[in-house]
């Protein structure tokens, strides 16, 4: 595909971001996206929201947040002076300068990329795509999406990129909850499909962001995301894997890893758990692979860490089986209570929560479910489990000592642990919560 450049619209639109009147939108208001305006907001761009959902808009312009870590106050204040407006009128698309899209990428039943999203939202912005416009993709994909996907859905409008609209790719990076790690704290990579998408694009998020850290192609922009979780896949695959091993040997994994990165060099600490959560390290792997395949190369080592963790939930519902077994308990027949049904401590993100599938495998095996959650009240739907519109119960005494056993999936610092184990006759700890409890230790099993 020819690329042309355009001095004058490239200027215009730089001029616009260089003095922030250019309006800066984001497309998918989630955990991704709001953060992002935010970070835009307080940089002091004019932002439009955009969501297809008419219930987050409608909460949003109430001034309500439907994310834990972001306050309903900021929403309130910022939709009354007019610098945040969210909308459902995707006919309004045309009105941002900037357009930074953050929809869902999730996979498919076959675990092969669904680029649904991305690809409806690219169809929409086309339809309202005027000279001007600049369009940076966030959501995380394969190498290769930017340019070989959307680029021919925008290109297909007549107007050409690098000289009407300007594109390029900036993934993500936001870690819900994190304080220390909010959407402006986090350097951001930015590649571009020319050099003045890769300009243009950079100069805006500078103005919101700690750093930028531009590169030569949105192709490698999108394979360092790719990178960075497919690394973390693979090292929380390894443990995990170890952790089995080390139980069949009577050795706890936890104080191996304590021991273990005393080491000042060469060693980082991962910790196993119940499975992965979180949008991107379960997903973004078999991203990688699936393009691998495309080109005829097997990725075994990937696949393989892909295994191990997407069957840890299994590995977990077996050693509560040998827990209860020990008790003189069948799985069936017993009540469960899961603690945690967030992906990760702290934070109310239920994305891809291993939490679901162990529900989901109790309730199969005969158990009488139930779950706690102090960040989540309500189970959200979801694609594949259909657990919506369970509450999470109090956690009140004679309700735990009724359990037959509480499941530690994700170890909120809300949970008294130590009163936890006292009051329930058997806990299965998978994130090595209570480490620190003394009292009725004989009580709790690891996983």
């Amino acid at each position: 595909m020819t690329i042309t450049t355009n001095r004058e619209t490239t200027a215009v639109l730089r001029e616009k971001i260089d003095r922030k009147t250019a309006r800066v939108g984001v497309v998918g208001l989630g955990y991704v996206g709001l953060p992002l305006v935010r970070a835009f907001e307080a940089a002091g761009f004019r932002t439009l929201g955009f969501d297809v959902d008419p219930a987050k808009v409608e909460r949003l312009r109430a001034g309500e947040s439907y994310i834990e870590h972001i306050p309903g106050e900021w929403i309130g204040r910022c939709v009354a002076q007019g610098t945040f407006e969210p909308t459902a009128d995707v006919g309004r698309l045309g009105e941002a300068d900037a357009l930074l899209i953050c929809v869902p990428t999730p996979l498919s039943d076959s675990r092969d990329p669904d680029l649904t999203y991305v690809e409806q939202t690219t169809e929409r912005i086309a339809q309202a795509l005027r000279p001007g416009q600049l369009i940076v993709l966030e959501s995380t994909t394969y190498p290769g999406t930017t340019r070989d996907v959307m680029l021919p859905i925008l290109a297909a409008t007549g107007l050409a990129v690098g000289a009407d609209f300007f594109l390029a790719y900036s993934p993500e990076r936001e870690d819900p909850g994190n304080p220390q790690y909010s959407a402006e704290k986090i350097p951001k990579v930015v590649g571009g499909i020319e050099p003045a998408s890769s300009e243009l694009a950079a100069a805006l998020y500078r103005h919101a962001v700690v750093q930028v850290v531009p590169v030569g192609s949105c192709e490698v922009a999108e394979a360092s995301k790719i990178l960075e979780n497919t690394y973390r896949s693979v090292n929380i695959a390894m443990v995990n894997e170890l952790k089995m091993l080390f139980d069949r040997l009577g050795i706890d994994v936890w104080e191996v890893i304590e021991a273990a990165k005393t080491k000042p060099f060469g060693f980082q600490a991962f910790y196993p758990g119940p499975g992965l959560g979180g949008h991107c390290i379960p997903i973004d792997p078999f991203y990688l692979s699936w393009i691998a395949r495309k080109h005829g190369m097997p990725t075994r080592f990937i696949e393989l860490a892909g295994e191990i963790n997407t069957s840890m939930p299994r590995y977990v519902v077996g050693r509560l089986m040998e827990a209860l077994n020990e008790q003189g308990r069948p799985l069936k027949g017993s009540a469960i209570c899961i603690l945690g049904v967030a992906y990760k401590r702290d934070v109310d993100d239920t994305r891809e929560s291993p939490s679901f599938e162990l529900i989901d495998r109790l309730l199969a095996a005969g158990a009488r479910v139930t779950y706690n959650d102090p960040h989540v009240p309500r189970l959200p739907p979801k694609r594949h489990y259909d657990f919506a519109g369970w509450t999470s119960r109090d956690l009140a005494p004679e309700f735990l000592a009724a359990q037959d056993a509480v499941l530690i999936a994700t170890d909120h610092s809300a949970y008294d642990y130590e009163s936890i184990v006292r009051q329930t006759p058997l806990v299965l700890d998978t994130r090595n919560a209570t480490n620190c409890v003394v009292e009725g230790r004989e009580k709790i099993w690891k996983a």
